[in-house]
């Protein structure tokens, strides 16, 4: 009883601990997303799929409506979205996207995450071309899905490449067609699990598993900032 009771436990802290790193990224998309496109969901895809990537994370729908209703109070005017751009351990390119309501606080949490694991913070823009901004939207595999009808159909959608991984099917087009490329995926009864703007390495690069550890381990220190929305790297 007493080792079920430890097991629950820490099963509950971990979930929490999860939760209260991710509620709050969560939180600032949807807030960014209603502050930039407005409120109503159904005229806002950019809201629309940040509301999506949160209920994939189970966040409460009382989260969720708080989040769309802070675009509309002083606090969302104060939140900007930032971008940090460093080389870490071994060389590893990496790219931080931010949202934040204090860029002093930011900027000294991510330049001290670099310094304390191999790394540094370089010049913005330095490092822009090694990446290219992809809108990414991902689906489940169902019996149902005609999978060659729906990449036809992406296609005029903006659909560069449809992969399939583990049952789960990665749709990309170019940055400026996530609008587009997300309602096509609905207009053809596909239904959205994530969608995301990412930045993917234009030459990607291998390292040791050794050399992975020092890596992830800057990652992890990243992503653990409440401010840090994204980190990208050019690991192949």
């Amino acid at each position: 009883m007493g080792r079920a009771f430890e097991y629950r436990r820490k099963a509950k802290e971990q979930r929490w601990d999860k939760m209260s790193k991710v509620f709050p990224k969560l939180a600032k998309a949807i807030t960014m997303a209603a502050k930039d496109g407005g409120p109503d969901p159904d005229l806002n895809p950019k809201l629309r799929l940040a509301i999506v990537n949160a209920k994939a994370e189970n966040m409460p729908k009382d989260n969720i409506e708080s989040a769309i209703k802070r675009a509309s109070g002083k606090d969302a005017a104060e939140i900007s979205e930032v971008n940090y751009e460093g080389k870490g351990p071994h060389g590893v390119m990496v790219f931080v996207e931010c949202a934040t309501d204090n860029t002093n606080r930011t900027v000294t949490n991510v330049k001290t995450a670099f310094n304390k694991n191999g790394g540094e913070v370089v010049d913005s823009g330095s490092l822009s071309y090694l990446f290219e901004r992809k809108a990414v939207v991902e689906f489940a595999v169902a019996d149902e899905l005609d999978m060659d009808e729906i990449e036809l159909g992406l296609i005029d959608h903006g659909l560069e490449e449809l992969e399939v991984n583990g049952g789960i099917a990665y749709a990309t087009g170019d940055y400026t067609e996530f609008g587009n490329l997300s309602k096509g995926a609905e207009d053809l009864g596909v239904e959205i699990s994530k969608a995301s703007l990412q930045r993917i390495p234009t030459s990607p690069v291998e390292f040791s598993e050794a050399q992975m550890e020092e890596i992830e381990t800057l990652i992890d220190v990243l992503e653990d900032d409440e401010d840090v929305q994204a980190v990208f790297t050019n690991v192949a």
